[in-house]
């Protein structure tokens, strides 16, 4: 498998191991592109996407299928960190992926609209001097107004919907969908960036690029 080193202009922070990120998500990407990050990218194996079980809650399921991505990047480069994420859409207790298809994306929009749901992140960052992965979650609370069936209808003929889960994008042509949210924005795009970052820090993967002295 071809590696796909990512190095960016200056941000905030700076890698001092290597990263790598087991998602080909362009959203996840450039968040990690904009604190500064150096980082290769190995998606995981499409297979690697685990169904729910009955017994498990919606954040248990997040971090499963991210611990099961960033599982099968770890087992080739146990020299790295690597980071696993999967974002999920839930109403409910009721756990949306990404839509089998048309149909099954207006099915999804037209119990979202009028609603409130909430997006669940599960994270899975390995780090090689533990044999443990660091995992957590981050839910946020987002609220959709009413839209007539012809606008969701017109929504998902733009295509966008297809490979998102809750079959939206806040950050696409779906934003106007989005009456408000509670919690992290950046979660619902697809990585919880602030909570990444303090696990970053604290497993010493990163560090701040102006760093203080006395």
């Amino acid at each position: 498998m071809d590696i796909e080193p990512i190095v960016v202009e200056a941000g905030p922070f700076q890698s001092i191991q290597r990263i790598i990120l087991a998602s080909g998500s362009p959203r996840r990407c450039e968040m990690l592109e904009s604190i500064g990050l150096d980082f290769e990218i190995i998606p995981a194996p499409d297979e690697c996407e685990p169904e729910p079980e009955d017994h498990e809650t919606p954040e248990e399921f997040a971090v499963r299928a991210a611990l099961a991505k960033a599982d099968a990047v770890h087992k080739a480069n146990k020299d790295a960190i690597v980071i696993g994420c999967d974002t999920i859409v839930t109403l409910d207790d009721e756990i949306m992926g990404k839509p089998s298809g048309t149909t099954d994306a207006m099915m999804m929009l037209s119990k979202l609209v009028d609603n409130t749901h909430h997006v669940i992140s599960g994270c899975a960052v390995y780090h090689p001097s533990s044999p443990r992965p660091e995992c957590f979650s981050v839910s946020t609370e987002v609220t959709m107004g009413p839209q007539p069936l012809e606008v969701l209808f017109s929504y998902i003929e733009t295509g966008e919907p297809m490979d998102k889960a809750g079959s939206y994008a806040i950050q696409g042509k779906g934003g106007f969908l989005i009456e408000s949210i509670s919690g992290s924005y950046n979660n619902v795009v697809g990585l919880p960036l602030a909570r990444l970052v303090q696990c970053l820090q604290t497993i010493r993967a990163i560090r701040p690029r102006a760093m203080m002295t006395r």
